[in-house]
C-alpha cells in the first residue's frame, strides 16, 4: 500500500536534499568531498524512488477512469515523467561515475548550470504532483489516506 503520507515523505525528503545539496555544491571545494557525494546519492535514489511509486500507484487508476479529463492528466504526467527520466538519466551519464557514486565535475560553471536545473525540474514536479495529481487520484478514489 502507498499512502499519501508516505509520498509526502518522500517529497519532503527531496526537497530538503535539494536544499542541502545546494549550499554544499554552490561551494566548489565541498563538491569532491565524499558527503556531498554520499548526500548526493541519496537525492539521486530518493528521485527514482519517487517516480517509480508515482508512475506505478496513480496513472492507473486515472487511465481506467473512463474520464477523460483524469486519462490528460495521467498522459501529461506519464509524458513528464518520461521527460524527467530522460534528462536525469542524461545529467548523471555526463557528471557521474555511478558505480562509484563519485561526481565528476570538470567544468563546474556548466556542473552547476545543469544541477540547478535539474533540481527546478524536480522541485516543479513535486509541487505540480502536490497540486494537481493527488487531489485528482483522491477525488476519483474517495481515499484520503491511501492511493494503493
Amino acid at each position: 500500500m502507498v499512502s499519501y503520507e508516505s509520498l509526502h515523505k518522500q517529497n519532503h525528503k527531496i526537497t530538503e536534499l535539494t536544499n542541502i545539496l545546494q549550499h554544499l555544491l554552490g561551494d566548489r571545494v565541498l563538491c569532491d568531498s565524499e558527503v556531498t557525494a554520499n548526500l548526493f546519492f541519496d537525492y539521486v535514489n530518493a528521485v527514482k524512488d519517487h517516480m517509480a511509486v508515482t508512475d506505478n500507484a496513480m496513472y492507473s487508476k486515472l487511465l481506467g477512469s473512463g474520464d477523460q479529463k483524469m486519462s490528460n492528466l495521467a498522459n501529461r504526467f506519464l509524458g513528464g515523467s518520461r521527460e524527467i527520466n530522460r534528462i536525469f538519466s542524461a545529467y548523471l551519464k555526463r557528471w557521474c561515475k555511478i558505480k562509484r557514486k563519485e561526481l565528476v565535475i570538470k567544468e563546474y560553471d556548466a556542473f552547476m548550470q545543469d544541477t540547478q536545473e535539474m533540481f527546478d525540474m524536480v522541485l516543479d514536479r513535486i509541487q505540480n504532483e502536490t497540486e494537481h495529481l493527488y487531489p485528482a487520484v483522491r477525488k476519483l478514489t474517495g481515499d484520503a489516506r491511501e492511493v494503493a
